[in-house]
């Protein structure tokens, strides 16, 4: 077999030492000698892990071992960097990093990342922080570490946690009829048409914030969403797509908001054609810190929870289109959302069905307010600019 002097042998070579252990060295496929990671106590064993090497090599299994030995930190802010993502994408994926995974993972290179790390760092990061954010930080670190895996830098994935990945929020509340009425009373009159679309178009802060006068079609009742511009953690806007494409998309609206409609287009919206729809009381795009307060403040004035988000109005639109007979496609369609799988279920919602998804809407939220309008004599409010033409 091999001898103590180095002797090459068929694969490799195997010397003695002077502790007394035997060193393996072998050639990899790029025909640089690379030495075992530790030493055998006899040369069987060495001889042992150069045939398993052999093996890795014709087989196609042999990774460089030096190949891992990357910064983690490097390889993720490059990984951000290479992928074609939103702005919003690109703020969560860097916030994610600066304050859930670099401060653990930061110093480390890839090779050095186990799955006993990896747990540990998710119970740690459970402990002290929110199940949802973990969660989000755990699917990043999952996939740069998978394309870690694509690169050859290491051989396997160390974020093998099943369902850690699966983030389960409590179901949303869903407010009534009158509370959405309520909300839009007390937000003020600027403001209340975007929290009656937000609740009935139904679409998303971002969407409202893109819409233009030219977007209104107010003959035929029915706005079209173009474009999204969401507003980053800096204050500044990122015009852009929407979130998906079935985010591009005609909402027609229920009958009763005509007059909102109307009397928000004469007192309100920029006069251009490609004036904005939403604008602040000083005539600038409107901001969500100052929209928060309001927000806030009205919610707690009607009584909803701290946690009702203006993201929840589109439950209640949600909720009346479904029990007016509306399919999950109508819905779907109307409040633009999409996934992989919807879209291979789903076909197009026509233009005729949502007008009579719109019309099932008017007729629900007009029946629901009726015992309030008979209560109060129809006094001005809300559901008095919402009687219709």
């Amino acid at each position: 077999m091999a001898n103590d002097k180095g002797r090459r042998r068929r694969f490799g070579a195997i010397r003695k030492l002077p502790s007394g252990r035997y060193q393996a060295r072998y050639p990899g496929p790029d025909g640089i000698m690379r030495p075992a990671p530790r030493t055998f106590e006899t040369i069987a064993d060495a001889d042992d892990w150069l045939s398993e090497k052999r093996t890795e090599i014709r087989k196609g299994e042999w990774r460089d071992p030096d190949a891992g030995a990357v910064n983690f930190r490097a390889y993720a802010d490059k990984w951000v960097e290479e992928r074609e993502l939103s702005v919003l994408t690109r703020d969560l994926y860097r916030r994610l990093l600066d304050r859930s995974i670099l401060p653990t993972f930061g110093d480390d290179d890839l090779d050095e990342i186990t799955a006993p790390l990896v747990r540990s760092w998710r119970t740690e990061q459970l402990r002290t922080g929110s199940k949802v954010v973990t969660a989000k930080a755990y699917r990043l670190l999952k996939a740069v570490m998978e394309t870690a895996v694509d690169d050859d830098l290491i051989r396997r994935n160390p974020c093998r946690i099943k369902g850690a990945g699966a983030e389960k929020a409590a179901e949303r509340p869903t407010a009534t009829v009158a509370q959405v009425d309520a909300l839009a009373e007390h937000v003020g009159m600027r403001w209340r048409l975007m929290v009656y679309l937000g609740a009935y178009g139904p679409m998303r802060p971002e969407e409202l914030a893109g819409l233009r006068r030219r977007d209104v079609d107010l003959d035929a009742m029915k706005i079209t969403v173009r474009l999204a511009e969401p507003e980053r953690t800096n204050g500044l806007r990122a015009p852009g797509d929407t979130k998906s494409d079935a985010g591009t998309r005609t909402v027609h609206l229920p009958g009763f908001l005509r007059r909102e409609v109307r009397w928000h287009l004469e007192s309100f919206a920029e006069s251009a054609p490609d004036g904005l729809l939403f604008v602040g009381e000083r005539g600038a795009p409107f901001r969500r810190s100052t929209f928060g307060r309001k927000w806030r403040a009205a919610r707690t004035a009607v009584g909803l929870p701290d946690g009702f988000r203006f993201y929840d109005l589109r439950h209640t639109g949600h909720t009346l289109s479904t029990r007016s007979g509306a399919t999950l496609k109508d819905t779907m369609v109307r409040a633009g959302q999409s996934s992989e799988k919807a879209a291979m279920i789903y076909q197009h919602s026509e233009e005729e069905r949502q007008r009579e998804v719109a019309a099932m809407l008017d007729r629900s939220v007009r029946k629901a307010r009726r015992p309030k309008k008979r209560k109060k004599n129809d006094q001005a409010s809300g559901t008095d600019l919402a009687r219709g033409d």
